[in-house]
């Protein structure tokens, strides 16, 4: 088994530490897991009653298999013991109950990654629950990882982004569950009898969104023509420094969320409203990142012009082409920001060939991060219903909204005699429809886009081999 070398959690030295997934019980784990996910509902429950159920001295079988390989793992990963401890009964009462759906609380309750943020430290996660972006039942998962914090990052976070809950992390290995487009790890999405009061972490893939990154980028810029600086096309060829530059990107947006002049719930998603209000709201929280990065630029650090580029291109060729049209908030925010740069001749599509205009990029970004900012802050004086309104002009000022929009025509179109969030049910699926380049530039990058799921840091060194 391979030996790596970590920092020491209690003193900050060096220690010696097997790789998880190097060790035979990592297999027997894996395939533990995958037994029972073909069993198991959407809810998590596995039923016995159906004609083709399984047989449950089978499934108990197979559950202890899954226990004894936990427990095999457990001395490896150390700082997990309690998390692990827990898993272990919180599985055998899942068994106990009959399979009914499952409740990890007492587990997770127990699993604090974000209290002991040391670079390189892996841990082993075992939860029902879905993968954002990937598997949306709450099966069993499984999923080894390493954190990423190296002494730069912490003491921009303890310095001048706290963000005490955010764990920059890479994949080791994993279940079939994030063999999918899912890049994060959250609480929110393990199955538990009750949400807890808070949450204590929230884990971000860097790995991933560095390789599918770099995969769709490099592809984006060979298709429409790109004239790339050199120091950017060095940093896409790099994945260490792809990820440094996503796990700050993440760090700061993150934090973005409770930051600001904001008229609402900052996790808004829990909420009804039109999708242009979450697709400004991410948009909002990626600007934020920029601004900050281009601050950071000039003040010499080297991460900064990294991640504005990272923002620019992912936020530009990926996210408009990624996912389908039905409510596409993330798809629209890129559309956006294309759209705002080339109203404001930043970027130009002539004669077959993308220019960018990279002296004016930062000054119009951070232009359009204002817009939106103001838009929030006159938001806390206005009803739900205009700022919606207010939030469509925005949008719909550099994006062409579907011709059969019922909310293009304005109030006189919609019956506001309703409650608000009766009304997100005459927003469109696809309200403001790809552009011409944006279709054509699909046909393109199809291919590219698909080829990144599951995609991993390994599989872009394999590629480069």
């Amino acid at each position: 088994m391979t030996e790596i070398l970590v920092q020491d959690v209690a003193g900050g030295g060096v220690s010696t530490e097997t790789r998880v997934v190097d060790h035979p019980a990592w297999p027997a784990l894996k395939n533990a897991v995958e037994e029972i996910r073909v069993w198991q509902s959407a809810d998590g429950s596995i039923g016995f009653d159906a004609d083709e159920a399984p047989d449950r001295a089978a499934v108990d079988a197979v559950l202890d298999r899954l226990v004894t390989a936990i427990e095999q793992l457990s001395p490896l990963v150390p700082h997990d013991a309690d998390y692990h401890r827990a898993v272990v009964a919180d599985l055998r009462k899942w068994g106990a109950s009959g399979y009914a759906v499952p409740d990890f609380l007492d587990s997770l309750m127990l699993f604090h990654p974000a209290a002991d943020r040391v670079d390189g430290l892996q841990h082993l996660v075992v939860f029902p629950m879905y993968t954002q972006n990937g598997n949306p039942d709450r099966n069993i998962e499984a999923v080894v990882l390493r954190m990423v914090w190296p002494d730069w990052l912490s003491e921009l976070e303890a310095t001048r982004y706290d963000n005490p809950l955010f764990c920059g992390i890479t994949f080791e290995d994993f279940t079939s569950g994030y063999d999918t487009n899912s890049a994060v790890l959250f609480p929110e999405t393990v199955a538990v009898r009750e949400a807890p009061e808070r949450f204590t972490w929230g884990g971000i893939f860097c790995d991933r969104e560095a390789a599918r990154f770099r995969r769709v980028t490099e592809a984006a810029v060979d298709v429409l023509g790109v004239e790339l600086p050199e120091d950017i096309k060095e940093m896409l060829g790099d994945q260490t420094r792809c990820q440094q530059a996503f796990v700050l990107w993440d760090m700061i947006h993150d934090r973005a969320h409770s930051h600001g002049d904001l008229p609402f719930d900052p996790f808004m998603i829990k909420q009804r409203q039109p999708f242009w209000m979450y697709g400004l709201e991410e948009l909002r929280c990626d600007l934020t990142a920029f601004k900050e990065a281009v601050k950071l630029e000039a003040e010499g650090n080297p991460h900064g012009r990294d991640v504005q580029y990272a923002v620019l291109f992912d936020r530009m060729f990926r996210f408009p082409l990624t996912g389908d049209r039905v409510r596409n908030y993330d798809g629209l925010g890129g559309q956006l920001l294309f759209a705002y740069l080339h109203k404001h001749d930043v970027i130009r599509w002539t004669d077959n060939t993308l220019h960018i205009d990279w002296r004016r990029a930062p000054e119009v970004t951070n232009q359009l991060c204002a817009e939106i900012e103001k838009l929030y802050r006159d938001g806390i004086d206005r009803p739900k219903l205009v700022h919606w309104f207010a939030a469509y002009d925005l949008v719909s000022t550099y994006l062409a909204p579907h011709p059969g929009s019922r909310w293009a025509k304005g109030p006189d179109a919609l019956d506001v005699s309703q409650p608000p969030r009766k009304l997100v049910d005459d927003v469109l699926p696809d309200e403001f429809p790809l552009s011409m380049f944006f279709e054509a530039l699909a046909k393109k990058l199809k291919s590219v886009i698909a080829s990144t799921k599951g995609i991993t840091a390994a599989d872009m060194e394999k590629a480069a081999a």
